[in-house]
């Protein structure tokens, strides 16, 4: 069976139809379901309801940022909702950018590489249950506290969200899961390989070290409004989510065609931006179709090593919709 993934999103007046998609999912088999945070909803007020109103499912955050909130705090929020929903809960941090984090939050947007490590030890020594003594570069923390009640688990899953090699090596030492973003298809068996061997690196063995495929498929009859999808997101990350994307595209081997994009957003706005992203580069960043084209592209997922995947479906029959997961779990 093949561990598969969606996302949810509140939007203020539907939530019953947030609960429906993730019982739809929950009964079907789904693995895991997950909640970004950007500047909208927060994301653990969402996964408190879902965590009531499911039984199996896997929950997650999309992932939250390491400023707005202390590493007790996550501590706190994670550790409640793993009570809540009986140790279902998969921690997904990320850093964000400076964009967001001053500009958004007020907060200076410093060391994002020691932070993110400082948090996931504070995060773990927490959940242990231990005497939170913590002598980091950030983080000064001498009284002991405990938290207050006896958490499910005695270690959360930390998932993390990195691009840049120096935090996808600290990724491979601390985290248990990596959620890549932008990995075109014909680099991710060099991609996938490259985690395998920091993680060994480091000492750990990569069975059972997750790995979120990056390209999702969308089971859909109207493929070209799924590109279209796939042709915006790209745009606006490389022009206007700071240095981390595009910096990633020319990793990549795109240096030309971020530079276009960033050209055609900042004369023309997000519509001339997206229209420069590349028909070859939007395919190559996901797959849309009926269910057997994205069952192919999952089974080409599988065998570059990905362990999970991101999937979307367009149907709405909500018994059609269970019958379309069955078939993408396999």
């Amino acid at each position: 069976m093949r561990k598969i993934s969606i996302g949810v999103g509140f939007r203020g007046d539907n939530i019953e139809s947030v609960i429906r998609q993730a019982k739809v999912a929950d009964e079907a088999g789904v693995d895991s379901l997950f909640v970004a945070e950007t500047w909208g909803y927060d994301a653990f007020t969402l996964l408190s309801v879902l965590a009531h109103e499911t039984k199996r499912i896997k929950l997650g955050t999309s992932i939250v940022n390491i400023y707005s909130r202390s590493p007790a705090a996550l501590a706190q929020h994670f550790g409640t909702l793993d009570t809540l929903s009986g140790g279902r809960m998969i921690i997904g941090l990320g850093t964000s950018g400076h964009r967001v984090i001053e500009h958004f939050h007020g907060v200076r947007f410093d060391k994002p590489f020691t932070r993110i490590r400082e948090y996931v030890e504070i995060i773990n020594t927490l959940m242990r249950g231990e005497k939170l003594l913590y002598d980091g570069k950030i983080f000064k923390l001498e009284r002991g506290f405990t938290l207050r009640f006896d958490p499910v688990r005695d270690h959360i899953p930390i998932w993390i969200a990195s691009i840049t090699p120096k935090s996808v090596k600290q990724t491979a030492a601390i985290a248990d899961g990596w959620m890549p973003i932008f990995f075109p298809h014909s680099q991710w068996r060099d991609q996938v390989g490259a985690m395998h061997a920091a993680i060994r690196e480091a000492g750990r063995d990569p069975t059972g070290f997750e790995i979120r495929c990056p390209s999702g498929v969308t089971v859909t009859d109207k493929p070209a409004r799924a590109a279209g999808m796939r042709r915006g997101t790209a745009a606006f990350y490389i022009a206007r989510m700071g240095d981390f994307y595009y910096e990633h595209f020319v990793r990549m081997g795109y240096e030309k065609e971020a530079d276009a994009v960033r050209a055609a957003w900042d004369e023309g706005g997000s519509a001339a931006g997206a229209a420069a992203v590349p028909e070859a580069l939007v395919d190559e960043m996901g797959t849309a179709g009926d269910v057997d084209t994205c069952v192919a592209a999952l089974e080409a997922a599988d065998a570059a090593g990905f362990t999970t995947h991101s999937v979307n479906v367009a149907e709405r029959d909500e018994e059609k919709r269970a019958a379309i997961y069955e078939k993408l779990i396999g």
